[in-house]
């Protein structure tokens, strides 16, 4: 992706060469280090390559630093080039390339964003609840930023798959039908309607018979072995209960906006004995207490022994160990993926490591042609600490926490204004409710935990999801008032006053805000740039007046290209924009 960094980048590498010749043949692009300047009074960007050469030539950085800036070519974008401290080399952009590029931003649909060169394939798993389980907040994140990082990818031009990867395959099952069978027996044969919230009473009241009582537990294997042998009537109790949680779970990505397809470890089941026996012939298994497992070099458990990938249980059964191998296989052979990434909660982390070694090893994806990620992410904490819980102490189903956060913004919204409709205000609470959810959640470093508060998320001030949403109303407030058809501007933008040339500057850097995710898939920097976007438009705000000025139509095009660049990024984060609160 092409950003302003990117073109200082190449300046820099060029100057270097140009004044130490000597490092032509062996020179590593990487010491050329551009990033943005945390005083804009000294300048737009830094570079602190000098002092990393430092070693390399045996030579005072400064003087380094004095060297390198003689050789940069400025061209049409640096005004001035200025060495500070040590030897950092502070770089200020010219008004007139910075006024032509957020004018090129405004005229363009992708505000600047070049498609890339080669669309890639791009596979995200994430959400993936569990068949016959409520969705609870534990599922939160991994929805909210597996579904951010899709969005993402297909805002930039990738071809995205989104996967849910549920938990539909396993013992659990033969629990379940068994307990049906003998207590609600309609259901199971589709004369009785039933709901998520019954199947997961009988659940759990199936897992106490089946620690308890002997004769049932026989019954659930022989349950199991019917559902895995491809059983008529195991099909069909196993299709009734996952078409009870299927349905439970859209309620919940229809209410986020999220759209996933559904591919479940049932899907993989019929390749999981091709994939075992397929690693027993490549020589990677050994049996350990009769499981057939792949031991990884660097992998121990707390004791300091060898820790297994087991792929087959003793008993000849199958986990997810082995369905993740599957996945994976199938996602490079038949999906002919560029990128694989999974995103889950941090616990998962060694699982992953170990799968995509044993993956490479298994000749089943080429990492230096594929790129695999996992994603981990921390807890949800309530106000005490610990795992966010309700009162009675069980995990909060996501469903109500969104139905909570969506009424603790209708009731804001109705002690803020009362001359709205109730239309109007249901409809804003549901924009504003969820999109706080989510706001909260990718505004946080993924991988560490984040204590849950509908109050502290749901205020107007600081980096939350009602600030900026008020900050793009403001920009269609100024637009009505001043009633003048944008599209109708003949009129150029014109960068004059600071306030104007630091807003500019941070509309031209939206590029590379969206690049840097997309090598380290932190959401974080996304609302990190909106928040920092949102108050730097209100300090123009407050110093440059729009209405009735001789620059009203420059600046209303500044207003309009801020506006479009908060709603993309709103909308990759998942929050849908308002235009009036």
């Amino acid at each position: 992706m092409k950003t302003m960094v990117s073109t200082i980048a190449i300046f820099f590498n060029d100057a270097i060469i140009a004044a130490f010749p000597q490092l032509k043949d062996n020179f590593d692009e990487t010491i050329v280090e551009i990033t943005p300047n945390k005083q804009e009074n000294r300048g737009h960007y830094q570079c602190n390559s000098a002092m990393r050469l430092t070693k390399i030539l045996k030579k005072n950085p400064r003087d380094i630093a004095a060297a390198i800036c003689e050789n940069v070519d400025k061209g049409d974008i640096i005004e001035s080039l200025d060495v500070a401290g040590p030897g950092f080399v502070n770089i200020t952009i010219k008004t007139s390339y910075l006024t032509t590029l957020v004018q090129n931003i405004y005229e363009d649909p992708r505000l600047g964003i070049e498609e890339p060169e080669k669309s890639q394939k791009i596979v995200i798993d994430f959400s993936s609840p569990n068949t016959a389980k409520e969705m609870h907040v534990g599922h939160l994140r991994s929805t909210i930023i597996g579904d951010c990082l899709a969005r993402l990818f297909e805002f930039l031009g990738h071809d995205v798959l989104r996967l849910n990867h549920i938990g539909d395959w396993g013992t659990a099952f033969g629990m379940l039908i068994a307990y049906m069978k003998e207590e609600v027996p309609h259901v199971l044969d589709g004369s009785e309607d039933t709901d998520l919230t019954h199947l997961v009473t009988w659940y759990k009241a199936s897992k106490k018979r089946f620690d308890e009582d002997e004769t049932f537990k026989k019954k659930s294997q022989q349950e199991v072995v019917a559902l895995q042998s491809g059983d008529g009537n195991a099909l069909k109790a196993w299709s009734i209960i996952c078409e009870i949680s299927r349905n439970a779970y859209q309620e919940v990505y229809d209410i986020l906006d999220v759209k996933l397809i559904e591919r479940g470890e049932s899907f993989y089941n019929p390749t999981l004995a091709y994939v075992v026996a397929d690693l027993e012939n490549k020589g990677l298994v050994e049996v350990s207490g009769g499981a057939k497992c792949i031991f990884l070099e660097g992998f121990v458990n707390r004791e300091g022994n060898p820790l297994p990938l087991m792929v087959q249980k003793s008993d000849g059964g199958y986990n997810y160990d082995t369905t993740d191998m599957a996945a994976i296989r199938q996602r490079v052979e038949e999906e002919h993926a560029d990128r694989i990434i999974y995103v889950t909660d941090a616990g998962q982390a060694t699982h992953f490591k170990m799968i995509f070694q044993a993956a490479e090893k298994a000749q089943y994806v080429d990492t230096k042609k594929i790129r695999l990620d996992h994603v981990p992410f921390g807890l949800v904490l309530g106000p005490d600490g610990k795992k966010f819980k309700t009162r009675s102490g069980e995990t909060e189903r996501l469903i109500d926490l969104l139905t909570n956060a969506v009424q603790r913004a209708k009731e804001i919204l109705h002690e803020r204004d009362n001359a709205m409709s109730e239309e109007d205000i249901t409809t804003i609470a549901e924009a504003l409710g969820i999109g706080s959810v989510k706001y909260a959640d990718l505004s946080c470093h993924r991988t560490g935990d984040y204590t849950f508060s509908y109050e502290r998320m749901l205020k107007f001030e600081g980096n939350t999801a009602a600030y900026l949403m008020y900050s793009y109303v403001r920009i269609h407030g100024i637009q009505r008032k001043i009633n003048v058809d944008i599209t109708a501007i003949k009129e150029k933008i014109n960068l004059q006053h600071p306030s104007e040339i630091s807003l500019g500057l941070h509309i031209a850097r939206f590029n590379e805000a969206l690049e840097s995710i997309t090598r380290d898939l932190l959401p974080n920097r996304l609302t990190d740039y909106l928040y920092n976007l949102a108050e730097k438009f209100n300090a123009f705000f407050r110093d440059c007046r729009v209405e009735g000025t001789a620059e009203q139509n420059q600046r209303l095009l500044l207003c309009e290209t801020t506006a479009q660049i908060m709603r993309q990024g709103l909308n990759i984060l998942g929050v849908t924009t308002v235009e009036r609160m």
